[in-house]
């Protein structure tokens, strides 16, 4: 059993992440911004529920108290402003230390299979580039740190159709017309944690059919 701290974890991919790694019998703390708020939405939670702290995931210093009594963090984090992401990718690369962290990303981000940006590639929506581009300057704050650290996400969107937990997935290139549900994108944030064996990379994952 791991202690296992999220960042994030009222929201969607957070919550999965969370559900999840309880499942495995971790040990798990919820870091959220109003844990009121968060108590709340766990109408039905789970036995042996997570403990529920509040915090700033761009606060160095509070990523760096609270990283310390754990043995891996998950950042499913979100937040419109500009500059939310890159704050929170700087803050994760001078707090988490040595402890092992998984960063929910963005798929824009990730190579297709020829190698282009996923937000590059033709008929791809702009609108959204700043944020897009919010995301890499988070994970350019990771890479030029000495975290341990790896990027997992759909390798193009979740699923709102069928969001089941199929229990499998596979890593793929960025692909728009990708799909995996939160709670499949869920075990494989845990299978990092539980079996390390990505480090520094960005992948993405897609349901198994």
């Amino acid at each position: 059993m791991s202690k296992i701290l999220v960042f994030g974890a009222g929201g969607r991919a957070g919550s999965a992440a969370v559900e999840e790694a309880l499942r495995r019998g971790h040990e798990v703390t919820a870091a959220v911004r109003t844990p009121s708020k968060y108590a709340a939405a766990r109408a039905t939670p789970s036995v042996g529920g997570p403990t529920v702290v509040a915090a700033d995931v761009t606060d160095p210093a509070a990523v760096a108290r609270l990283t310390s009594a754990h043995d891996a963090v998950i950042a499913a984090v979100y937040d419109p402003t500009p500059d939310f992401f890159p704050r929170a990718g700087k803050a994760l690369a001078e707090g988490v230390g040595s402890t092992r962290l998984v960063w929910v990303g963005l798929a824009s981000i990730l190579a297709t299979s020829n190698g282009t940006l996923l937000m590059d590639t033709p008929g791809y929506p702009t609108e959204y580039r700043a944020f897009f581009e919010a995301h890499q300057a988070a994970v350019d704050q990771l890479t030029n740190s000495q975290a341990d650290w790896v990027s997992i996400t759909p390798s193009g969107d979740f699923d709102h159709e069928h969001p089941e937990r199929t229990g499998a997935y596979r890593i793929t290139p960025g692909d728009a017309t990708s799909r995996i549900s939160y709670a499949d994108l869920a075990i494989a944030l845990l299978d990092e944690i539980d079996d390390p064996r990505h480090h520094g990379v960005l992948l993405g994952v897609e349901r198994v059919s």
